[in-house]
C-alpha cells in the first residue's frame, strides 16, 4: 500500500513494511529471502528486523553482533556500528530481543527510528522492514513509515492490504483466490468506509515447500540453502513482482 504522508523522495530507498496480522505465517523467512532476492536483481539491500521485543532475524540466519537496534535506541554504539552482512549478500540492523520496554511506542524508540531510517535511505535502494504481528502502536508506526505494506499471509488469512504475498499455498490458484475473498472482505466491509477504494494486488504465490523447514532448522537462508526449491524460485518471482510495481508507483 502506497504511503500517502510520507512521499519518497528521488535518490532514497523504497521502504517496504513486511507484516502480517498473526504470527506463525512466515514473515520473516518471506522478507529475509526477498531480501536475497532483490540483491540478485542487482539492488542494494537493507533488512531492519523492526519486530521490537520478539526480534527473530538472526536466529533465523544464525546472525550475531556485538551491537543492534536496542543499543542504537539507548545511545551505547552508532548506527552504523549496529549494521552486519547477512547470507544473501544484503545488510541487516537486528533488534534487541526479548526487551519488554518495547512493547510499546515510546518518543524515545520514535525518534530513533525516525533518525535511523532517515540516516540509511541515501545510502541503500530498497529497506525491508520486517515488523512484529498484528496492530499493536509499534506495529502501526512501523508501517507508517513505509512506502509499501507487503501483507504476508497463510490461506487462513487474517490481515488485509493492497500488495499481498500468500505463503504456504497448497494448490495452484489458491493464492488467487485468498487475494479474491479478501478483496471481497474489503469491498463489503472497509471500502465503503473510504473516500477512494483499496484494490489488492497479489504479488506473491509461495508454494507449502519442506526445504522452507531444513533451511529454517538449519539457520540458513533458503535462496542459498536450495536455490531451485520451488520456494526459493516462487520469493524470487515475489521480488520481481514488487519491483514492478515499485516501478509503476511515482
Amino acid at each position: 500500500m502506497n504511503n500517502p504522508a510520507k512521499p519518497r523522495q528521488p535518490g532514497r530507498a523504497r521502504i517496504t513494511a513486511v507484516t502480517s496480522g498473526k504470527g506463525g505465517v512466515g514473515k520473516t523467512v518471506v522478507c529475509a529471502n526477498l531480501a536475497a532476492a532483490l540483491v540478485r536483481q542487482g539492488r542494494k539491500v537493507l533488512v531492519l528486523d523492526a519486530d521490537l521485543g520478539l526480534a527473530n532475524l538472526d536466529v533465523l540466519l544464525n546472525l550475531a553482533s556485538p551491537h543492534t537496534l536496542h543499543d542504537v535506541v539507548q545511545g551505547r554504539c552508532a548506527l552504523r556500528a549496529a549494521l552486519v552482512e547477512a547470507p544473501g549478500a544484503f545488510t541487516a540492523l537486528l533488534a534487541g530481543s526479548g526487551v519488554v520496554e518495547y512493547s510499546r511506542m515510546t518518543p524515545l524508540i520514535r525518534e530513533k527510528l525516525f533518525e535511523a531510517l532517515d540516516d540509511l535511505t541515501p545510502h541503500y535502494d530498497d529497506i525491508l522492514l520486517d515488523t512484529g504481528a498484528g496492530i499493536s502502536d509499534v506495529v502501526l508506526f512501523t508501517i507508517s513509515l513505509a512506502d509499501e505494506v507487503l501483507i504476508v499471509t497463510t490461506p487462513e488469512p487474517t490481515a488485509m492490504t493492497v500488495l499481498v504475498a500468500v505463503n504456504q499455498t497448497r494448490q495452484h490458484g489458491e493464492a488467487r483466490a485468498v487475494c479474491k475473498q479478501l478483496q471481497s472482505v474489503m469491498d463489503r466491509f472497509v471500502n465503503p468506509t473510504l473516500d477512494a477504494a483499496v484494490q489488492l494486488h497479489l504479488v506473491g504465490d509461495v508454494p507449502l515447500d519442506m526445504a522452507v523447514r531444513d533451511s529454517v532448522r538449519q539457520r540458513v537462508l533458503l535462496l542459498a540453502h536450495l536455490p531451485g526449491s520451488v520456494a526459493s524460485r516462487a520469493l524470487v518471482e515475489t521480488a520481481t513482482q514488487l519491483l514492478r510495481q515499485f516501478e509503476t508507483r511515482p
